[in-house]
């Protein structure tokens, strides 16, 4: 069942085109110039850049040329613990920044722009989380990875798109009942394939919520031979039209993997530099959106993740103040509730890899 809130969270959404008509104009020379001194940046405060899926390629390139990583939020953090640099620089949105923070606290995390929110995260805040918790003790409370270090702090699990079937599968089986958030669509997903009995927040992100059936469905007729791949926070009516449903990592392996030419994707734009990189000679194909909406003109992408780019990820490197401007700092109690619910996930994560691979 669904249980909304009593009042929906109100947040502002940049829009997309006004984001990119801000960003800085740079020559070919003025960009290849800024790079290399990032570069050096990197190297001088022992830092890595860790970039999400969603980020302008530009940034996706320089992380994998200067040994950093490319992934979706969690792997992002894990390979920040990992890694033996001093200073995590997070591209992509507040929220990645934090789950890198929960699981490195001994080490800087910092971000091009400290302004690039996240719709889930906005819309589940957490003085309103623990009220809805409230009212369900005896369900295991699940959240997605897309919320604040003191939403995560109230959790049993805190989940990716990758694991959250198994694991709500998992619950299932002991018995369990789960109260899901925020995404209701994921958490839809997630009910109607596993068959647990869930409660769901009424939240949802602003770019896959745009995604119409009926536009993709005209889209389908134009490209008959195209695969249609859906992210699962899309809504109910798009993801029956796909022939794969899965995680950023999950539909990146679909265009490598499956012998379709061409791929309808439904997510953002910003991971059709990984796809391009992984089937070079596939065509890909944006989904269509419902016309003009929260972001720009209903473009599949990110306003917040927009907001990173080369001469922000500059200013933040060159920033040597205590603090700095742009770094992440989270609550030490909170950090250690999130960490438990964040580690169960990684220790069933590798349970799960363990079993599967077993099974192949």
């Amino acid at each position: 069942m669904n249980a909304p809130v009593a009042e929906k969270p109100i947040f502002h959404v940049p829009r997309t085109d006004h984001v990119t008509a801000s960003l800085h104009a740079l020559t070919d020379t003025q960009r290849d110039e800024l790079v290399r001194r990032i570069k050096r940046l990197l190297i001088e405060r022992n830092a890595v850049l860790v970039a999400h899926y969603y980020v302008d390629e530009s940034l996706q390139r320089l992380a994998d040329e200067t040994g950093g990583c490319v992934s979706d939020s969690l792997e992002m953090a894990r390979f920040g613990k990992e890694h033996p640099a001093a200073t995590l620089v997070v591209a992509g949105v507040r929220f990645m920044g934090e789950t890198a923070k929960i699981l490195s606290p001994e080490k800087r995390v910092l971000m091009p722009t400290l302004e690039a929110e996240c719709s889930l995260d906005l819309g589940c805040p957490a003085d309103e989380f623990a009220k809805f918790r409230a009212q369900y003790p005896d369900h295991t409370v699940v959240v997605y990875s897309n919320t604040s270090v003191d939403v995560k702090a109230q959790a049993d699990y805190v989940v990716t798109s990758s694991i959250a079937v198994p694991l709500v599968e998992h619950l299932r089986d002991q018995g369990k009942k789960v109260l899901w958030a925020p995404d209701k669509h994921l958490g839809d997903y997630i009910r109607r394939t596993t068959g647990a009995d869930m409660v769901l927040w009424d939240g949802s992100c602003v770019v896959h919520d745009e995604f119409r059936s009926w536009a993709l469905e005209d889209l389908r007729g134009r490209h008959p031979g195209a695969a249609v791949l859906v992210h699962p926070e899309s809504p109910r009516e798009v993801i029956h039209q796909a022939d794969v449903v899965g995680s950023t990592s999950q539909l990146i392996a679909a265009v490598k993997d499956r012998p379709e030419q061409e791929f309808i994707v439904a997510t953002d734009k910003g991971i059709f530099y990984k796809m391009q990189q992984a089937a070079p000679d596939k065509k890909l194909i944006e989904a269509p959106t419902g016309g003009h909406s929260a972001t720009c003109t209903s473009c599949a992408h990110c306003p917040w993740m927009a907001m990173n780019d080369l001469v922000s990820l500059a200013e933040t490197l060159e920033d040597t103040n205590e603090p700095a401007k742009n770094e992440i700092f989270v609550d030490e109690t909170a950090r250690q509730k999130a960490l438990v619910a964040t580690q169960r996930m990684l220790d069933f994560a590798a349970e799960h890899r363990k079993a599967t691979e077993g099974d192949a």
